[in-house]
């Protein structure tokens, strides 16, 4: 696969990943977490805002294909 149509693939790929992503967390958040503190609220917020970067780190991966042999 050409490496244009590569990263063309895996940038349409990461914003659909961030938009689904984005509203997931929040629903979750405000279907579960109405009434707790303010520190659970923090640390599912941190958790959450820092657990998207696993799936994106793939896709780069992806993106910039396998690596030459010395």
């Amino acid at each position: 696969m050409p490496q244009r149509l590569r990263s063309f693939i895996g940038t349409i790929l990461i914003i659909c990943l961030v938009i689904l992503y984005a509203l997931l967390a929040t629903t979750v958040a405000t279907l579960t977490l109405a009434t707790s503190p303010w520190w659970v609220h923090l640390l599912y917020f941190l958790l959450s805002g820092l657990l998207w970067i696993l799936p994106a780190m793939l896709i780069i991966k992806w993106i910039a294909g396998p690596r030459p042999r010395d």
